[in-house]
């Protein structure tokens, strides 16, 4: 049997494990092992082979291991309540200043007040929260 042959049954005999242990560094050996499948199909002798398997192996996991873990590990950023709020775009329902007004804000009326005391924004105008105040929304 051709040696390129045999780099692919050790392929998907390290894909098999792959599958059942959901450990990625199998797959990476998978990956090896057909660099080497191409290596010995081009004529490349058995050190060679060995050696292109070595390489890619450990490139893969010196290079998509530590991404793959922080990807594992970091936790998807989830905002909720107020903090869901913040930078949002609101639509300015009755006159803000620093002073007050009103504001539609995800589909609630909250009432509102400028960032900056002589900034006036009219009803119709676009505001961005900056942040909530209790249960006012500090716009700019």
């Amino acid at each position: 049997m051709d040696p390129w042959v045999w780099w692919l049954i050790a392929a998907v005999g390290l894909g098999i494990p792959l599958v059942i242990t959901t450990m990625p560094e199998f797959g990476m050996f998978a990956v090896g092992a057909v660099a080497g499948a191409i290596v010995a199909a081009l004529g490349g002798g058995i050190v060679v082979q060995v050696i292109v398997f070595v390489i890619v192996s450990v490139a893969l996991l010196a290079v998509v291991r530590p991404i793959a873990y922080k990807h594992r590990t970091q936790r998807p950023e989830l905002r909720t309540g107020i903090d869901a709020l913040r930078g949002r775009q609101a639509v300015v329902l009755e006159r803000v200043d620093g002073g007050g007004g009103r504001i539609k804000l995800a589909g609630e009326i909250w009432s509102a007040r400028a960032l900056d005391e002589e900034r006036i924004f009219d009803p119709g105008e676009k505001v961005d929260v900056v942040e909530i105040d209790g249960a006012t929304a500090v716009v700019m």
